[in-house]
């Protein structure tokens, strides 16, 4: 019996992006299927800021070929394709103090503050609540951003990304600020996700091997803008990939689906 092959979620063939006269990605290839869970790892400057706008369809490439689930960049109606992807940024740039359930719902308008005279319905509220409560935020409904912890913080702003029931998660740097009791709770939620919405591609940018949750299930290293490994995260995340990328020898740890990085001479030798 044929197997039919999983649809692809992100294809992006030959991209280049230049600024100016400054090269940033050279010409790039990679597919992700849907359902599958990336990390994308790199240095400064690698260019991974770069290609999570080109993935959430907010830049365009300079040469090449950038499809999002199933629509190409240049020919589609962009707005349209923003609304099926999710974006989690911890740098959220909220100066008014909204409660955690206003946050939530400041997805479905795609804006930082509420609309002075946007109301959400019966069913947005009941949405927004069953999000609230999944992510360990019931009873905290009210609470006020200036006064949620960097935890709560991250864990509303994925209910805020979910609320559209996007098919694509953009995750930049989910554990930026956070302490390590906070970021396991955030690494829980991720693992959760796999379990409830199973259908859900995500792409998760960080510089740090132990922030990566368990149900990762691929991989991509980038430096100078151009791909050092990419595939399952078992067969990309070597000791002499991660070398590569950053520069410096560095011998990766996996245990239990969990991630470490530490120095050693082990890594010059190419050890996997």
């Amino acid at each position: 019996m044929t197997q039919t092959a999983t649809p692809i979620a992100l294809a992006l063939d030959d991209v280049t992006f230049r600024r100016g006269d400054q090269t940033i990605i050279p010409g790039l290839s990679v597919t992700v299927r849907r359902g599958e869970h990336w990390a994308l790892l790199g240095p400064n400057g690698a260019g991974k800021s770069t290609l999570m706008s080109l993935v959430g369809a907010v830049a365009h490439p300079s040469s090449g070929t950038v499809r999002i689930l199933d629509s190409q960049i240049g020919r589609v109606e962009l707005q349209a394709l923003r609304r099926r992807i999710g974006h989690v940024n911890p740098r959220h740039p909220l100066r008014s103090p909204l409660t955690v359930q206003d946050v939530v719902l400041s997805g479905l308008t795609g804006s930082v503050d509420l609309p002075p005279r946007w109301r959400a319905d019966a069913d947005e509220l009941d949405h927004a609540t069953r999000l609230i409560e999944l992510f360990g935020l019931g009873g905290k409904a009210e609470k006020r951003w200036p006064t949620m912890s960097q935890g709560e913080r991250g864990r509303a702003l994925i209910a805020r990304a979910l609320i559209t029931d996007p098919e694509l998660l953009l995750l930049d740097e989910p554990s930026t600020g956070l302490d390590i009791g906070a970021r396991e709770q955030l690494l829980e939620t991720l693992d959760l996700l796999a379990v409830t919405r199973p259908e859900l591609t995500w792409l998760l940018v960080t510089h740090h091997l132990e922030e990566l949750p368990t149900t990762t299930t691929h991989a991509m290293l980038l430096t100078r803008g151009q791909l050092v490994a990419a595939g399952p995260v078992g067969e990309a995340l070597t000791s002499r990939a991660v070398t590569e990328t950053f520069g410096y020898p560095i011998e990766v740890v996996e245990g239990d689906g969990r991630w470490a990085a530490r120095t050693g001479r082990t890594a010059i030798a190419g050890r996997v």
